[in-house]
């Protein structure tokens, strides 16, 4: 449009300009002098010049009519050829903006090795797809730094970790310890447990982060299920809570083993510690040819949609009932469904309690082939 208006307003302008210049100056009319005596003839023959110069007068104004005319017909159509060739120009001039948008798009926090890679000449396009190549570079390096603190930092303190529940165990050991010190240290090595369960966290949440899943293989989410609740039956006994499995056979996915027995953990894990006293968990799934789901309802109070959107960052949690979790069990869920190209969705239920949703790509090959 910017292309037409500009070739609109030069062609209207160029055409006036020459309209004028072609006609400004018309026919100059020739006055004759008066009748001389005896010249009759002559009186004639003035009057033959003045229909001749009517007769020129008037194809010259019909000529530019047909000028104007043609010239304005001429403007619109070479307009609408020229909206066409703006359209193909823009096209080609925009076309490595929109190939640097298609990408950007693409790079997530797990993609970030990837770049663009604009070629051609070196103008303002080229030198912004450089700067985001180099913006991209120093979020992967600062990302990766991050992770492997992370991970570092979790493998290192294991070892001081283990070190003080040993000397606490020594200290309880002795003979007749005191009461005291068997309570004390009773109190820390529960401490210390959640300690090493928030560092597992870590751990877990970093690898998944990482995408490593060297040990990719198919994995059937109604094994790990099983495992899930197997693992929590005295809570769920505790609780009494009323547990219904509806999981359709082979809802198998392929990934890693550990990480999604993990996931299942996780979820199963978030509903029992998190419901109410003789509640409810209803588990379901159901699989197609591209992807597998997973699906843990519980019941409880009414929750709001805006927190229970921010249960997936790390940390979080949703009132003082959740104080006592480390916060990291559906950021862990959610890192590693993204890590296996599915997804988490949660969703805070009309009629009170919390739904989880695990979409994960479908197993291409039979589970145990």
């Amino acid at each position: 449009m910017l292309y037409a208006v500009v070739f609109l307003l030069s062609g209207a302008g160029l055409l006036a300009l020459a309209f004028l210049l072609s006609g400004g100056g018309g026919l100059s009319d020739v006055v004759p002098a008066g009748d001389l005596p005896g010249q009759g003839g002559v009186t004639a023959a003035r009057q033959r010049v003045r229909e001749l110069e009517d007769q020129l007068a008037a194809v010259h104004a019909q000529q530019s009519r047909q000028l104007l005319a043609g010239s304005l017909l001429a403007l619109i159509v070479m307009t609408v050829v020229s909206l066409l060739l703006g359209r193909v120009l823009a096209t080609r001039v925009l076309r490595p903006l929109r190939l640097i948008t298609d990408v950007t798009r693409r790079i997530s926090a797990d993609s970030l090795g990837q770049r663009l890679g604009v070629t051609g000449p070196a103008d303002e396009v080229k030198d912004l797809a450089d700067t985001i190549d180099e913006l991209l570079g120093r979020l992967e390096a600062s990302f990766t730094a991050q992770r492997r603190f992370v991970a570092n930092a979790s493998h290192e303190l294991r070892t001081p970790l283990a070190t003080m529940r040993a000397s606490l165990d020594v200290a309880v050991a002795k003979p007749d310890p005191a009461a005291s010190t068997v309570a004390l240290a009773a109190r820390l090595c529960r401490q210390l447990d959640r300690v090493d369960h928030l560092l597992d966290g870590f751990l877990v949440l970093s690898r998944a982060q990482h995408g490593a899943l060297a040990d990719a293989a198919p994995v059937d989410l109604g094994d790990l299920i099983d495992a899930a609740l197997r693992e929590r039956s005295t809570d769920v006994r505790r609780k009494g809570l009323s547990v219904t499995v509806d999981v359709p056979p082979a809802t198998a996915t392929v990934g890693s083993p550990a990480l999604l027995a993990r996931l299942v953990g996780n979820i199963v894990d978030n509903a029992v510690t998190h419901n109410e006293n003789d509640g409810w968990i209803e588990i379901s799934g159901w699989v197609n040819a591209r992807e597998t789901a997973l699906i843990v309802e519980t019941g409880g109070a009414v929750l709001d949609q805006r927190e229970v959107d921010r249960l997936t960052r790390p940390f979080e949690r949703l009132g003082g009932e959740r104080t006592g979790s480390s916060g990291l069990g559906l950021s862990i869920v959610a890192a590693v469904a993204v890590a296996h190209g599915g997804r988490l969705a949660l969703l805070a239920r009309p009629e009170g309690g919390l739904r989880v949703s695990i979409t994960l790509p479908a197993a291409k090959v039979a589970v145990g082939a």
